[in-house]
């Protein structure tokens, strides 16, 4: 065999994946079709960071300066090709820093399309046409996923876009309708909203960010309502076809049986996503298009592992990675037992932050569970109010018997920094009373999490 291990795929799962065989002295080469980094370092995670901190740099200075005694005569403009720009040098950056990793690990990188003709080999299809063919013990497959299109509303780049058209689009639109309001199509919208784009919201289920807590959902809907948001909730979209102006046209029925028509100049649609999977006679399959994997993340082709978005469940950048490592080590390192991926936090860049793990109240309540709540709001927090940032709140959930954790549940400024400490205190199974006895800095945002804890028990000290 040429190598130990052929990864096919760039991401958050295949190079963490490569960098760890590399770590265990395996002879690695990752395929990529693009460039290493994938979907999330070039056009998803990151690209959408920096766009962010722009829209929301803009925003404040807009919106809020004279609120921090800053005076911004002749008013702020934006160049909207330099914003894109910047966020295109960052993901050029990061790429950058894998292949250096690469190298440093002695990792060879093939740029294709791959495919696995038979049993431990892939051939790979290189842009330009040609081939050739890669020989390997073992096979990681992390290929991803991509946005989904629905019928009757295939992307033309132009009027009808997906995530990856959002990032680059040469002119900011007028107007945006947005189909989707799970991480990705509330994130978009914020960012062209704090730009000046007029952000339509279309949501099928009950709430935006519907699978976060219901009272987290709320708050941030109210958020976006308060800045000229207007989401349409339990809607469906019947139709998505050309406006008379140029743009697109949809008709909705909304949650109340109401037909309705919005006009837009351009349509984001971010209803989910599904699996790339690479073309490998008798690769199994779920009905959903996922590749089938076991607990050590075997597909039924001997020799051939798959992790990441590709497989379903979980499908977050930091899922991948820790699936990689996962699934490598039980390749190569003797009696490894494989981990699934547990308390996993999601995280919501719009403003405010979104950022939750563990389990919800609603599946606690239609669980039996018995539990106690902890909430406590930012406006009660010092560095909040030092930093104009009191929108939003932590809540906890307890077992009701022995006070262990079970969720945590964030909106509010750095949610998604402050995630990390309920992340580990679920890990390490703490309860209130650990919690309790633990001390926060002063000033800092955290504190509302210890006082959350101390609410759930009625000893909050700052409400």
């Amino acid at each position: 065999m040429e190598y130990d291990l052929i990864v096919i795929g760039g991401g958050p799962a295949g190079y963490v994946g490569a960098i760890r065989a590399a770590q265990l002295g395996k002879k690695v080469v990752c395929v990529e079709k693009e460039r290493v980094g994938g979907t999330c370092l070039n056009w998803g995670c990151i690209p959408t960071k920096a766009l962010l901190e722009n829209a929301q740099l803009y925003k404040t200075l807009t919106a809020r300066a004279g609120e921090f005694g800053i005076q911004v005569e002749g008013g702020v403009k934006a160049d909207w090709s330099a914003v894109v720009k910047r966020s295109r040098e960052v993901s050029e950056r990061l790429s950058s820093g894998i292949e250096f990793l690469f190298r440093k690990h002695k990792i060879e990188s093939v740029i294709g399309e791959a495919s696995i003709p038979s049993a431990n080999t892939v051939l790979v299809a290189a842009p330009d046409g040609a081939t050739q063919t890669l020989h390997a013990e073992r096979i990681l497959i992390a290929t991803g996923a991509k946005t989904r299109e629905l019928p009757g509303m295939e992307f033309n780049g132009k009027t009808i876009i997906g995530s990856r058209d959002a990032l680059v689009l040469p002119e900011l639109p007028e107007s945006m309708i947005v189909i989707g309001t799970g991480a990705i199509g509330t994130e978009l919208s914020y960012i062209y909203h704090c730009f000046g784009t007029k952000i339509t919201l279309i949501e099928a289920l009950p709430r935006i960010l519907p699978l976060e807590d219901d009272e987290v959902s709320t708050a941030v809907e109210r958020a976006f309502k308060k800045r000229g948001i207007v989401s349409y909730t339990g809607a469906r979209v019947e139709s998505l076809k050309a406006s008379p102006e140029g743009g697109v046209r949809a008709a909705i029925t909304t949650k109340n049986g109401q037909q309705k028509e919005i006009d837009s100049a351009v349509c984001l649609v971010a209803a989910g996503v599904r699996p790339v999977t690479p073309a490998a006679e008798g690769l199994k399959l779920t009905e959903r298009g996922f590749i089938e994997v076991n607990d050590r993340y075997e597909t039924n082709l001997p020799g051939v592992y798959a992790v990441g978005d590709c497989i379903g469940g979980i499908m977050l950048a930091h899922v991948a990675s820790f699936e990689a490592v996962q699934a490598v080590e039980a390749m190569f390192v003797p009696g490894a037992q494989p981990k699934k991926a547990q308390h996993v936090p999601g995280c919501t860049y719009c403003h405010p932050q979104v950022a939750s793990v563990g389990r919800r109240e609603r599946e606690l309540k239609e669980a039996g569970v018995a539990y106690k709540v902890g909430k406590f709001p930012f406006q009660a927090i010092g560095r909040a109010v030092a930093a104009g940032e009191t929108e939003g709140f932590v809540k906890l959930l307890f077992g009701a018997e022995n006070g262990e954790l079970l969720g945590a549940h964030i909106v509010g400024e750095n949610a998604t920094e402050l995630i990390s400490m309920p992340s580990v205190a679920l890990h390490a199974e703490l309860t209130d009373e650990d919690l309790h006895a633990t001390i926060f800095a002063h000033p800092t945002l955290s504190e509302a999490f210890h006082e959350a804890t101390l609410a759930a028990d009625g000893l909050q000290i700052h409400a």
